[in-house]
This record gives structure tokens, sequence and C-alpha cells, in this order.
């Protein structure tokens, strides 16, 4: 619909299958390159990604043509296959079933952003 307007926020936060830490400091950026392009091949605008060694946190301005379900599928999905080719680690790579997501106002994106971008510190001085 051309004359369609919406503006979403969008934060996601998914695990490793059994919350155990397996995402290294030396491939994470790997990984948040990779989960970015899948972002934006399907049109959805990537505001800020990082994460712990046992899950990820996804922000992004999300464009209502494709269901959050379709979109999670395809991140994850993806993202672990790639994980698995590269072969950092033993054994296979999966994400636990199932993600959160978080919607957000325009007024709360310096907030999140500041949030995710500084998740390790966070989470190590706070209970969040």
């Amino acid at each position: 619909m051309a004359n369609t307007y919406t503006q979403m926020y969008v934060q996601f936060v998914f695990a490793v299958q059994n919350r155990v830490s397996l995402i290294q400091t030396t491939w994470k950026d790997e990984l948040y390159k990779y989960i970015t392009g899948i972002v934006q091949n399907n049109k959805h605008k990537l505001i800020a990604i990082n994460g712990m060694p046992n899950h990820v946190h996804v922000f992004i301005g999300y464009k209502p043509h494709q269901s959050i379900p379709d979109l999670l599928q395809d991140i994850k999905g993806s993202s672990s296959g790639w994980i698995n080719k590269k072969e950092f680690i033993k054994g296979k790579f999966n994400w636990q079933e199932g993600y959160g997501a978080f919607s957000y106002s325009h007024s709360h994106i310096d907030r999140v952003v500041k949030y995710i971008t500084n998740i390790s510190h966070f989470k190590s001085t706070h209970f969040i």
C-alpha cells in the first residue's frame, strides 16, 4: 500500500539452547553482522544489536510486511545454520525455542539503544 505509514520499534531477545554460554567474543561480532544482514534483507532497520554469551538482543525499526514469528524464524534458523557451518563450537548449535518481543515508542529509542549497547555492564551491575 503506497500510502501506508508505520513507525514501530521492537526489541527481540532470544537465548542459546538451555541458556548455555556458547557465544564467544572471538566470533560474536561476525554473528551480529550476519544477523544484521538478515534484518536488512527482510527490509527492516537494525537500530542496535548486542548480547551476552548465552543470549542476543536485537532492536529494530519493524516493518509490518512480515510477521514477527516469520522474521525470528529466519534470524534464528539462518544464524544457527551459519554458526554450525562455520564450526564455531564443537557439536551442534541451536537457539532455544521461543523469544521475547517488546515494542517501544519513538521516545524510548535512545534508552533502549543505551541499554543494549552496554548490556554486559548492565547485567553485571543491575538486576534487570
